[in-house]
């Protein structure tokens, strides 16, 4: 976000490669890509049966995870399975937020016309991150209720020709599911730019101390549109299992 008397909504153009254009929020989520995986090769070694500290932390985060998923599922297998989509979802939005907060961050950047754009902003900011991640987890959560219910029985969810009103329920079906990928998008994209104006705003009014009150709300903020944003997955995931176990219930009443 340009530092000045501008505020962009948009993510701004630093550069191209091969004639795609690089923004400063594609850069600061290729960071946190680049967090997770140092993260991942520096402590993949370092994995003990009898954890320390350090691990027992990391253990007990995905614990808890777990075990909520487990409470909105209702099966600890379902839980376990699909633990390691939600977690990356989880966690790859909370570090981009997070590392859109850094302090200074906005500063360092391209002077253009006595503005500063900035070389990273947060991720979350820019519409297109916050509508790939809502579109990454509904296809995901589809490809759960194919694998759950098979195909067939899934498709006819949207295209049920039986009469009029399942051919109209099943219009409504394919509606909800763009109706998903809005609300994840507009949810995740306007509190995240919000609180960037915020920040920027508080900071060029009464700079130094007094915002960081803010920036500690905003971290708070961060966490919360990450856990939401995961919660609303698992119970996406919720009903396609939900759906799987009445046609089993089905199934035996037939027989």
């Amino acid at each position: 976000m340009g530092i000045g008397d501008e505020i962009s909504l948009k993510a701004e153009h630093l550069f191209s490669i091969g004639g795609f254009p690089v923004t400063n929020t594609l850069l600061l989520s290729f960071a946190a890509v680049i967090v997770f995986v140092v993260f991942g090769l520096i402590f993949r070694n370092k994995i003990k049966v009898f954890p320390g500290k350090f691990q027992s932390f990391f253990e007990w985060i995905l614990e808890e995870i777990t075990n909520l998923m487990e409470s909105v599922l209702g099966n600890r297998a379902l839980a376990e399975n699909y633990l390691p989509l939600v977690a990356s979802l989880f966690f790859f939005v909370l570090v981009s937020n997070w590392l859109g907060l850094l302090p200074g961050l906005s500063s360092v950047g391209l002077r253009e016309g006595g503005i500063i754009v900035p070389f990273f902003r947060s991720p979350a900011s820019d519409l297109n991150f916050t509508l790939a991640l809502a579109i990454v987890s509904v296809i995901a959560t589809n490809i759960i209720a194919v694998k759950s219910l098979g195909i067939k029985l899934h498709l006819k969810r949207f295209f049920n020709f039986k009469n009029p009103i399942t051919f109209f329920v099943g219009i409504l079906e394919i509606i909800s599911e763009f109706a998903k990928i809005i609300s994840f998008s507009f949810r995740l994209f306007g509190n995240v730019f919000a609180g960037e104006v915020l920040l920027i705003t508080i900071g060029a009014l009464i700079p130094y101390f007094v915002p960081m009150p803010f920036l500690v709300m905003e971290l708070f903020v961060g966490f919360i549109q990450a856990f939401i944003f995961a919660m609303l997955t698992i119970v996406f995931i919720a009903a396609a299992t939900a759906l799987e176990e009445g046609h089993e219930e089905l199934q035996k009443v037939e027989k």
